[in-house]
């Protein structure tokens, strides 16, 4: 990852040259705000924080318990929807991910950076109303989960972990199914069923597309390629990173994609050194395996 960056800084000083006002605008991004971190229980305060999310015009898509010290509530709105709809695969974006994670006696709650999550999954849309609406909800958010000073949105346009590794353009390819409606029936069918030890955490469909993006669980039963096996590895600083799940499945006509999970993780812990990554080198196999079985692939 730092020899990535160390490359892609030569080039955006190399781009300064032809366009210093464009870069010299961006701010500085960081994956998730971190909004409260103090004592309390559990469940009194993903009650708490769903009700002001709710109240703040958000739709409690799914939420999901991936082990006792954490829960991960997926939201989404009309804007939010409309702005996953502008792009190709802007699906990815249609949810944002609010998390309560237990640390020693404290509770942190936490959400992922919308303006993160829109330049990493190239959606073309300004998604600031979007994080004044959960800093109104949750309070002023503190930026976390990167080195300082942070990635450019033009940086994170282009992010992957490292030279040969995937791009966000790259991945996985599920299944393919006659049409929309055929393949929306396979993933329902699969997570309902549990097939490589998924479960469904969250459907959004995307508006004026035949597009829908699935929430999905990994539980032990998918091996490697469970949650909790995987964070335990990868979630080991203070301020922790639990919004970064649940993954997901998009529906996009008679297709089904996941992100690649090299591309995903990477993406949601950007400092993750290459001894931590290869803690989990088995992970990406096995997560493609679960979802593809999922989606009803071969």
């Amino acid at each position: 990852m730092k020899l990535f960056r160390s490359l892609l800084s030569v080039a955006l000083l190399t781009g300064l040259f032809f366009s210093p006002l464009v870069i010299a605008e961006q701010p500085w991004l960081k994956p998730y705000n971190m909004t409260s971190n103090a004592k309390g229980t559990m469940a009194a305060q993903v009650k708490s924080v769903s009700a002001a999310l709710q109240a703040a015009g958000f739709e409690i898509a799914g939420t999901y318990q991936p082990y006792a010290e954490a829960t991960i509530i997926s939201v989404t709105n009309a804007a939010l929807k409309t702005a996953a709809a502008k792009t190709e695969f802007g699906g990815y974006g249609a949810v944002v991910r609010v998390a309560v994670t237990q640390v020693g006696e404290n509770l942190q709650v936490s959400y992922v950076n919308p303006a993160w999550m829109s330049a990493s999954f190239k959606m073309d849309a300004d998604l600031t109303a979007i994080d004044k609406q959960l800093s109104a909800a949750l309070g002023a958010g503190t930026p976390y989960g990167a080195e300082n000073p942070g990635w450019k949105a033009n940086q994170l346009d282009e992010f992957h972990f490292t030279v040969f590794m995937p791009y966000f353009d790259d991945p996985f390819e599920l299944a393919e199914h006659a049409s929309y409606d055929a393949a929306i029936k396979a993933v329902e069918a699969g997570l309902a069923a549990g097939k490589g030890g998924t479960a469904k955490v969250f459907r959004v469909d995307i508006p004026g597309k035949k597009q829908t993006l699935f929430g999905v669980s990994l539980s032990k039963a998918s091996g490697s390629a469970g949650d909790e096996h995987i964070m335990k590895l990868i979630d080991g600083r203070d301020m922790k990173q639990s919004a970064h799940l649940p993954y997901g499945i998009l529906v996009s006509e008679g297709n089904v994609y996941a992100l690649h999970a090299k591309f995903r993780i990477a993406n949601a812990f950007p400092d993750l050194d290459m001894s931590t990554f290869f803690k989990i080198n088995d992970a990406p196999d096995a997560i493609e395996s679960s979802l593809k079985q999922a989606a009803g692939g071969e």
